[in-house]
């Protein structure tokens, strides 16, 4: 008899298996070594790609696990750089209902992946419709600070912008600046309201606008003016604190299927603050006053 075939949540596994073994590592711009035998990725560099653990991966393919969250599908099915219609099909074989039309979805299409493994040390993170960040590569996490200690939920530049309370900003670690921060304000608010014309059923979307209109007045100024664009390009300094004063062009671009926010922030080939960036990258996460690292 076949195990396979019979234990509850095999289908599961065996499909993530196999969608591993086919995702060579320089698509998801990891090194290949001379010694490696895999074709595909190896169950760590998929656990660290998902950000979930390494044993939770051998269960679910395995066939040991076989009840993942939504949230653990999408960053697999993230990680895997799987179609939409893939993406789909392991949602039900988690017997999870698929992302609707309707909902703002957290998946990148497989041909935005390429592109994006591609830029080096180029700073970039994905966002979703409702500015939800779903992605950053190593030149963002040097630049701004790396994300991933935050709660997911807080992990969005429209709260982070807005905030409700006297919570500490969560995308940047240390001071970013705009030249026109009144002219960005108003553009992410028109963003998020042309949004919710996109996404009008999206309970996380309706959820982000409640709690910014209740619990941020400039927010809920703003959304009153009933302006509706989208949010393009921008020019920030950073005061980083182990190379000093960054300033970048930051430029978003969007998906057309699923409204996905590509953000990229560079420098001036030639200029200081090139050679800036790139060093912030080779450091790494600079430490705090307590000696930790920041990550």
């Amino acid at each position: 008899m076949d195990v396979m075939t019979t234990t509850p949540g095999a289908g599961l596994g065996a499909m993530i298996r196999t969608w591993r073994e086919r995702l060579p590592p320089s698509a998801a711009a990891l090194p290949v070594g001379r010694a490696r035998r895999a074709i595909g990725l190896r169950r760590e560099e998929l656990a660290e790609l998902a950000g979930v653990s390494v044993d939770y991966v051998v269960r679910l393919e395995q066939g040991r696990a076989t009840t993942p969250s939504a949230q653990v599908v999408a960053s697999l099915a993230r990680a895997l750089q799987l179609t939409v219609t893939e993406r789909d099909h392991l949602y039900r074989l988690a017997r999870l209902i698929p992302p609707a039309d309707t909902a703002i979805s957290d998946h990148i299409p497989p041909g935005v992946h390429r592109v994006l493994t591609r830029l080096g040390d180029v700073a970039v993170a994905v966002f979703a419709a409702d500015w939800q960040l779903i992605w950053w590569n190593r030149g963002w996490a040097a630049l701004l600070g790396d994300p991933s200690s935050s709660p997911r939920r807080l992990r969005n530049f429209a709260r982070d912008r807005f905030p409700v309370g006297a919570g500490p900003a969560r995308l940047a670690r240390w001071p970013v600046t705009e030249l026109d921060k009144d002219t960005t304000d108003a553009a992410v608010v028109s963003d998020l309201r042309r949004a919710t014309g996109r996404f009008p059923r999206d309970a996380r979307l309706a959820e982000l606008i409640h709690d910014l209109s209740t619990g941020n007045r400039r927010f809920a100024e703003l959304w009153a003016a009933g302006t509706v664009a989208a949010h393009r390009e921008d020019h920030k300094t950073i005061e980083h604190p182990s190379v000093g004063t960054v300033t970048v062009d930051c430029d978003v671009l969007a998906d057309g299927d699923s409204e996905c926010k590509i953000v990229i922030m560079s420098t001036v080939p030639g200029s200081a603050d090139e050679t800036k960036l790139r060093l912030a990258v080779v450091a790494g996460p600079p430490a705090t006053p307590d000696g930790s690292l920041i990550r």
